[in-house]
């Protein structure tokens, strides 16, 4: 009879291990997926970044040459300036839309909401060709040339933010459904005027959209070559250009452990981007009442 029991008891221990394992082997595909996609090629980044080209040797002469190079420093920073304006102005178009696309007494169906996340499901560079056209024939039709040729890095701007501003909208969108509207009532019943009331209630609730919406901009914005090409004629490089030219057009013995840096560069730009975008989310509040 114990025998029995013991066999009883053993059983359900047996039949979770089994269904343990079973599960673990579901994310087999997923972990060949991220080993040879995401984790192999990390590793290839990293050894070419600090090798010789010729020699295979541990070196730091690719970092010396990447940020020597001419032209190279004035790429970085015009894609620095071209991110930045194109966050900036995201932000400013995004942030009075997703308030009103938050805030029930102006969207009453939200199918605005739907329209102004609509061309996220339409491809980038189709966009791109779209607003391209229209600007040129609109500075055709009343200065009579084309922006994309004569202004190339407002153009890229205009494009970038064409493109990425829905990005922007939505992380806005969802952190404004959640604002407490009893508080922003409160602060206008105890004496606080709309200007005191969005700067010092609003805006503090929606720091973390706010983050999260330059985050969505900023980083796709940097290695965005191909909007970049398209937009100014193929006269205006970013960041995304040189490392395709080390690693396709250039011939040189290094090319691709130069490419390898500024690859690595722009890692560790999206890092710290996401440890800046974690470090103000922490105080997110998990819930509150829906607007």
């Amino acid at each position: 009879m114990e025998k029995a029991t013991d066999s009883a008891s053993i059983a359900p221990v047996v039949r979770s291990h089994k269904r343990i394992n079973f599960r673990a082997t579901l994310c087999m595909p997923f972990t060949v997926f991220m080993v040879l996609f995401v984790i192999f090629p990390l590793f290839l980044i990293l050894f070419y970044a600090f090798t010789d080209g010729e020699t295979g040797a541990l070196t730091f002469k690719n970092w010396a040459i990447a940020f020597t190079t001419e032209g190279n420093l004035q790429t970085i920073g015009r894609t620095f300036l071209i991110s930045f304006l194109t966050t900036l102005f995201c932000l400013l178009i995004a942030y009075p839309v997703a308030y009103l696309l938050a805030n029930s007494k102006y969207n009453k169906n939200k199918l605005l909401v739907y329209i102004f996340l609509l061309p996220m499901w339409i491809n980038f560079v189709i966009r791109t060709i779209g607003v391209k056209s229209l600007l040129n024939g609109l500075t055709n039709a009343i200065f009579g040339y084309d922006i994309t040729a004569e202004h190339p890095v407002a153009s890229i701007v205009i494009g970038m933010v064409y493109d990425y501003l829905p990005f922007a909208i939505l992380p806005l969108y969802n952190q404004m459904i959640k604002m407490d509207k009893n508080q922003i009532e409160a602060s206008a019943d105890l004496g606080a005027n709309p200007a005191q009331v969005f700067f010092k209630t609003i805006i503090p609730m929606t720091v973390p959209g706010i983050v999260s919406a330059c985050m969505m901009t900023f980083m796709p914005t940097m290695s965005s070559y191909v909007i970049a090409n398209k937009m100014s004629e193929n006269n205006t490089k970013i960041i995304g250009n040189i490392i395709q030219t080390q690693f396709i057009t250039n011939t040189a013995a290094n090319s691709n452990n130069v490419g390898s840096v500024l690859s690595l560069l722009m890692l560790m730009i999206i890092g710290i981007s996401l440890i800046v975008e974690k470090t103000f989310k922490k105080d997110e509040p998990r819930k509150g009442d829906l607007w």
